[in-house]
């Protein structure tokens, strides 16, 4: 499972999208709807496993958490969508 932070940046007009799991560290967020879609951003990034997500305050402090179940289940090695279409994927 991967976890992600969304913080307020210091400016107080955009946040910070952190994880290990990005490729290059963090990613920002202007506004508007800067939170919403730094999560819809994450639940894409994650269709193939499971994440979950920590909205933080000015603070550090944990105001939200969102779980994503990653959409595709493992199949003999393969990766089975929902819709039962099979697609060869790198783990």
């Amino acid at each position: 499972m991967h976890s992600y932070e969304i913080r307020p940046r210091k400016d107080h007009r955009c946040v910070d999208l952190i994880s290990d799991a990005l490729p290059f560290g963090r990613l920002w967020y202007g506004e508007p709807n800067a939170i919403s879609n730094a999560i819809g951003y994450v639940k894409h990034r994650s269709r193939s496993h499971d994440a979950v997500i920590r909205v933080c305050d000015d603070a550090g402090n944990v105001i939200e958490t969102h779980e994503h179940r990653g959409e595709f289940k493992d199949c003999d090695g393969i990766r089975t969508c929902q819709s039962n279409l099979c697609a060869w994927t790198k783990d």
